[in-house]
């Protein structure tokens, strides 16, 4: 193999921040974040070919990590991944990997999925993509349901393929994605509220079985949706702008929620609700304008709670997760002999 063929020895990947749930599709909606001012919200893993496998965590959040004993996300991801090559008869690693975590943890902006796919996406990329699209997201559903059991899609889908992405029947029972049209000029408002809400309190809030008028609603609601995006309904899009499902369970744990959402509503959004499990808050605008004062609304609701809030005006991330920095091995051979 010539210097030319050589696979790269380090690449990093990046994957957006995502919003889960997405107000109607309760673990199975989710939308992938790109704020307008170009910046990249999500995390990024450097991934390399190593004597031994090693693991680093820096990043404006990794003390938030640091303390936990488990198994870091990126750790977990990269487990599965050397388990589904070596199944495939080939190498798998060593790895050097390191996670930059710049995306608040407990946020409900899909922090783990954005390790967890940032992590497939540079081991891929390193590998030489093996592995097709429709097994890297089964593998990320596994890794995020790894904290909160089963497989669970709405983050990593989104972060993975980009865009408003609903969870599907696949074949043979296999997880799978489809993506939805999402208007381009109806912008997401996303505030980040100065406080922790773990998946699994929120979860735990939630009653073990809704109520058979709850599903209903929650049924009609989600086909309403999806049905208002094909077709470009937009008073049926704000009317399924909601979480009839498990928002009432959740609300509580959130500190100002109330009054965000009413005064994001007030100041003209389609819909606001919690993004994923919370405490972050998503709402919808239909320009840079609105947004701008949906954004001041939310912060201010979150004000007369005591807690600040980091605002972002989004469209949806289309391209997902993606390689940013490949490094030829013959390069870092001579930087580190």
């Amino acid at each position: 193999m010539t210097e030319r063929e050589l696979p790269p020895a380090g690449v990093t990947a990046y994957a957006p921040a995502s919003i889960g749930n997405f107000a109607a599709g309760f673990d199975l909606l989710g939308a992938a974040l790109a704020p307008l001012d170009g910046s990249l919200l999500g995390d990024f893993v450097h991934a390399s070919f190593a004597p031994e496998a090693s693991f680093r965590l820096e990043g404006p959040f990794a003390g938030a990590l640091a303390g936990d004993a488990r198994p870091n996300l990126v750790l977990r991801a990269a487990g599965l991944y050397q388990e589904a090559l070596m199944a495939l008869g080939r190498p798998a690693g060593p790895f050097a990997l390191r996670l930059e975590k710049r995306l608040p943890v407990a946020s409900g902006l899909g922090s783990s999925a954005s390790s967890i796919v940032a992590t497939l996406a540079a081991l891929q990329a390193l590998c030489g993509e093996p592995l097709g699209v429709s097994e890297l997201l089964e593998l990320a559903g596994r890794a995020e349901g790894s904290t909160s059991g089963g497989i669970h899609l709405d983050n990593v889908a989104p972060s993975l393929l980009g865009g408003l992405q609903l969870a599907v029947p696949g074949r043979d029972g296999r997880p799978a994605a489809r993506r939805l049209p999402w208007p381009a000029e109806l912008l997401l408002v996303v505030v980040h509220p100065e406080y922790q809400l773990a998946t699994a309190q929120s979860r735990a809030a939630l009653p073990e079985r809704p109520a058979w008028g709850d599903t209903v609603d929650f049924a009609g609601n989600l086909g309403g949706f999806v049905h208002a995006l094909h077709t470009g309904d937009r008073a049926l899009l704000a009317r399924c702008l909601r979480d009839p499902l498990v928002e009432a369970h959740r609300a509580p744990l959130v500190p100002g929620f109330r009054a965000a959402q009413a005064g994001a509503l007030a100041a003209g959004a389609l819909g606001c609700t919690l993004s994923g499990s919370g405490p972050s808050v998503f709402a919808v605008a239909e320009e840079e304008e609105g947004a701008r004062a949906i954004a001041a609304a939310l912060q201010q609701g979150f004000a007369k709670a005591g807690l600040s809030g980091r605002a972002w005006v989004c469209t949806l991330d289309l391209e997902g997760a993606r390689i940013l920095s490949p490094v030829p091995r013959h390069l870092l051979l001579e930087a580190h002999p």
